[in-house]
């Protein structure tokens, strides 16, 4: 293995150990703000309307686990079985779904995991419906003949579950990566022109839980690269934590009742049950029976006890086209302001997060802090839910503008991302 990719997967699996570190590292102008993920950069879109396709039930790709026996964590095979209970809970059959884990069913010992006696350990993966390695050349072979199955001509969305570990691209840290079995990498760009194969009414729909995984909601534009338009087909996503940032989640530990990362979090949001089968909080925000993908999502940002910074595909958009003066002006205003323009998952979050901190709705975010209001918890966590909020802010405040700007191609843009992360496992609510 060269140094240079050494370097990159050991940054992968570091977690959230740098979560206070990171700021005071950061340029000023990112110091300031507490946000890395903001641009002025907009291209030209088309306007296309969400496809009604979406309301088809989902197909599943899960592509898991590390890129060699030394990263290759008992978490992550621990993740895939829980997202198997998961779909059994929801009343779906889990072999619907194709997996492919690390070094699939060559019998060989791959899984890393601590024994009682703190002692490292290798064991043979124990999948049920496990369809193989989790290599480059078997994920395209499943993305590129997709479209050519049965569900893909009737236009089932695909829902594409990854759980492992990210690749940080120095160079272009739009252009991250997926590191796969052997060590061969999926970036952003190479994921997004295959996707562009896809008929236009075959919806894309991913989760992953994977360090620097933000960069992947560039996938919404052609060929994965925000300087291209957004693509033709819908495509939207869940990331654990924004592209510059390493997530948590790969550990060797084996007791799943003291896992705690996004994967946890949505999945419990989703299926209303945790992952050691106890019963979870409702994530069903708006009340009308249905928990979607975005629902989810909020519901890990306020579950999920991580220094992770969770972002969707409509967030990462949005939170692009907001300048610094923006942000500036949107964090010096009351949290209160902010709470009747939000959607409902948007108002929990902010307000959730607000009382765990200590946080006064009725003043700026701005000149709140977790230190100042008292917080007990960890420091790394405090400061992720404090980010978690201004970004929330940063959400909603975009999004109105917009909206009140009255451009027909971005709204219409918005609004089918919105379609997009408002479905689920079944279809559209």
């Amino acid at each position: 293995m060269s140094p240079q990719r050494q370097r990159r997967i050991a940054l992968g699996v570091i977690g959230g150990a740098i979560a206070l570190t990171f700021l005071s590292h950061s340029p000023q102008w990112l110091r300031g703000l507490g946000l890395g993920i903001l641009a002025l950069r907009s291209s030209t879109q088309a306007t296309v309307s969400a496809p009604e396709t979406l309301d088809l039930p989902a197909q599943f790709l899960v592509v898991a686990g590390g890129g060699a026996p030394s990263y290759n964590e008992i978490a992550l095979e621990k993740n895939v079985l829980y997202f198997q209970r998961t779909l059994d809970f929801l009343g779906m059959d889990p072999s619907r779904a194709s997996l492919l884990f690390a070094n699939g069913n060559d019998g060989q010992a791959t899984i890393r995991y601590l024994d009682p006696q703190d002692q490292e350990q290798f064991k043979v993966p124990a999948i049920p419906n496990l369809a193989g390695a989790s290599t480059l050349a078997n994920t395209q072979q499943w993305l590129e003949t997709y479209p050519t199955t049965a569900a893909g001509q009737q236009g089932c969305p695909a829902f594409f579950y990854f759980t492992g570990h990210g690749s940080l691209n120095r160079e272009d840290g739009d252009n991250n990566g997926l590191i796969m079995w052997e060590e061969e990498i999926l970036s952003v760009q190479g994921l997004g022109e295959l996707l562009d194969q896809w008929p236009a009414e075959v919806p894309f729909v991913t989760m992953m839980a994977q360090c620097y995984g933000g960069a992947f909601a560039n996938l919404i534009y052609e060929g994965g690269d925000p300087t291209q338009p957004v693509a033709l087909q819908t495509r939207c996503g869940f990331f654990a934590t924004v592209k510059e940032r390493p997530s948590v989640g790969c550990t060797p530990l084996v007791d799943e009742s003291d896992y705690r990362d996004y994967s946890s979090s949505f999945f419990a949001g989703l299926s209303g049950r945790d992952r050691v089968g106890n019963p979870a909080p409702s994530a069903d925000y708006d009340g009308d029976g249905t928990i979607t993908y975005r629902e989810a999502h909020a519901f890990a940002k306020i579950d999920g006890e991580t220094p992770d910074w969770p972002i969707s595909t409509s967030e990462a958009w949005l939170q692009r086209r907001a300048t610094a003066n923006d942000v500036r002006s949107w964090l010096r205003q009351p949290l209160a302001t902010w709470l009747d323009a939000a959607r409902p998952e948007q108002r929990q979050v902010i307000v959730s997060l607000s009382q765990q901190l200590g946080y006064a709705l009725d003043r700026p975010p701005a000149d709140q802090s977790p230190s100042a209001s008292g917080w007990q918890g960890d420091a790394q966590i405090g400061t992720a839910y404090h980010m978690r909020i201004r970004m929330e802010v940063i959400n909603v405040a975009m999004e109105q503008r917009l909206r009140a700007w009255g451009n027909d191609r971005a709204i219409s843009i918005l609004d089918r991302l919105l379609a997009c992360e408002a479905s689920h496992w079944y279809g559209n609510p």
